[in-house]
């Protein structure tokens, strides 16, 4: 489930979406080195630990994920998993590889990379320009030559060398504020349902959970 809030915090956002390329790179990084060696060490038993560990590593990963998307986002994410099965070890992980939630955990955290970079680059590129343009009255005076050049020094299309030139420059820079504002809001609420999609439970399993804990409190009436 998640918060009916339409749009998540600003502050919250940024921080959010500045946050996404590094801990891709880290969870991409950690899932090519353990599932490419458990795969190829698979033969010989040592490898079955390894990938063991990456299944219980991103089912960890995935509740720390939630509760920052919670934090920064205000979106809460209700727990997909199913209680697992009691019994020996092999039954409970037979339950952890049956569980759709695993792998859709395990998906996410691999499209973190490829979605928080576009992210990176959209915020970054969006918010230089607008804090650019915003300020260019103020700084233009200690750029070379005491003025500012577009497209470039070399190919100067137009020339700012005075305040009443950079106010109109700075006029747009507030217009791309604003829409920066917009641009962040709508990455970080975009990313929300993207995880919601994958990190909570779908109906099929809302339904399968309900189930399970009516036969719970079934058996608890019983044996009450």
């Amino acid at each position: 489930m998640v918060s009916e809030r339409r749009d998540p915090p600003f502050g919250g956002s940024v921080v959010f979406l500045l946050m996404n390329l590094p801990l891709g790179v880290v969870a991409f990084g950690f899932l090519t080195v353990f599932v490419s060696a458990g795969a190829g060490t698979a033969v010989v038993w040592v490898g079955v630990g390894l990938l063991a560990a990456v299944v219980l590593a991103v089912r960890g990963a995935a509740r720390l994920e939630r509760a920052r998307i919670y934090a920064l986002l205000d979106r809460y994410i209700d727990l997909p998993y199913l209680p697992l099965p009691a019994g020996k070890q092999a039954v409970r992980w037979k339950g952890r590889l049956k569980d759709p939630s695993t792998w859709r955990d395990l998906a996410y955290f691999a499209l973190l990379f490829p979605v928080g970079l576009v992210e990176f680059v959209l915020v970054t590129t969006f918010w230089a320009t607008s804090l650019a343009l915003v300020g260019l009255p103020v700084y233009f005076r200690w750029l070379p030559g005491g003025e500012y050049r577009f497209p470039a020094w070399e190919v100067p299309w137009l020339t700012v060398d005075s305040t009443v030139e950079a106010l109109p420059w700075a006029a747009l820079g507030v217009l791309f504020v604003a829409l920066s504002v917009a641009l962040t809001r709508a990455l970080a609420g975009t990313h929300a349902r993207l995880a919601s999609a994958l990190l909570g439970p779908t109906v099929a399993q809302r339904h399968r959970m309900e189930r399970w804990w009516e036969n719970a409190e079934e058996k608890n009436l019983v044996a009450g």
